[in-house]
């Protein structure tokens, strides 16, 4: 897909997406910095409710409704449906007239590193115009609890501004590249952050577990970021479905039971140390080298012992 207001020199048009909903602080900071800087046409679409975690699904089985909403300076439409729904509706020319020159989804509240960016409905919305031909930035801040504030959003969407000039200013002279997206992770302490650094995705996860809930105190959740951290702020916190209390379930949520954290230079440790983490990513899996060395070898012999077998 090709949107020609950036080639011909007109504003460049950007649409927003996220995973926390279109009331998400984050992609509500974004918006207005985008706006205030009377530099693009700005529009969103995004889920009408909180879709963190819930990495590429789309629907299939039944409509999605859309609903105009109001952002000062924006033309937005909240969706009932998951961020890749999104992002797929928004560059359809279905909903909105023309296809966006680029496409941005976030800012997610919670970072987005490792083996997290395969949950990550935030990159999944990224990746889904990227999948369509859409040149695509996914962004996330490192939301630490007690310690990060709303304000900090608004410092985030100021510190990718340079990043999104600078994609646009590519594509408008047809030299960026057409086989990546870009994740942008934005460190907890963003009002001193060491500068920009190109990183590779990382092994970094949050291993999690389940218990029973035993009892009605344990009915209160924390709010979960796409992080797979848990943030157990009392304002974020939500209810266990009431329709799954009977007598005749069994309830269970998850918890934290450890992290694997990288020791080399990825996009997590960069994070940690401050940076603003920019990681090319693409859509394949590929399996590491040794692995498939390993099972070149293995299959014919594993054919043949089975065709042995059989007889």
């Amino acid at each position: 897909m090709e949107n020609n207001s950036i080639i011909s020199g007109d504003k460049p048009t950007v649409m927003v997406t996220n995973d926390d909903g279109i009331e998400g602080p984050g992609l509500l900071a974004l918006v207005q910095v985008l706006v205030s800087t009377r530099r693009y046409n700005v529009l969103v679409c995004a889920p009408e409710s909180e879709q963190s975690a819930v990495s590429h699904c789309i629907t299939w089985r039944h409509p999605i409704a859309a609903k105009q909403v109001h952002i000062d300076g924006a033309t937005a439409y909240a969706v009932s449906g998951s961020p890749a729904d999104c992002a797929s509706l928004g560059i359809s020319k279905t909903l909105f007239p023309s296809v966006p020159d680029l496409v941005i989804s976030g800012i997610n509240m919670g970072s987005n590193c490792g083996y997290h960016i395969v949950y990550s409905g935030t990159v999944a919305g990224a990746r889904e115009a990227f999948l369509n031909g859409v040149p695509a930035i996914s962004v996330s801040y490192d939301w630490v609890g007690a310690k990060s504030s709303i304000n900090d959003f608004t410092l985030a969407a100021e510190a990718c501004l340079p990043i999104i000039n600078g994609v646009l200013a590519e594509l408008r002279n047809k030299t960026y590249p057409q086989n990546c997206f870009l994740n942008i992770d934005l460190p907890a302490n963003i009002a001193n952050h060491k500068g920009y650094k190109l990183t590779k995705q990382g092994k970094s996860l949050i291993k999690m577990g389940w218990r029973q809930v035993t009892s009605e105190s344990d009915k209160a959740a924390g709010k979960m970021l796409s992080t797979m951290v848990m943030e157990t702020d009392s304002t974020a916190s939500t209810e266990i479905n009431a329709s799954a209390t009977s007598a005749e379930h069994l309830l269970f949520t998850r918890e934290i039971r450890s992290g694997q954290v990288d020791e080399d230079d990825s996009d997590h440790r960069s994070l940690q140390e401050g940076y603003i983490t920019v990681t090319p990513l693409g859509a394949l899996s590929n399996v590491e080298i040794d692995c498939h060395a390993y099972l070149k070898e293995w299959l014919p012999n594993a054919a043949e012992r089975l065709s042995a077998s059989a007889l």
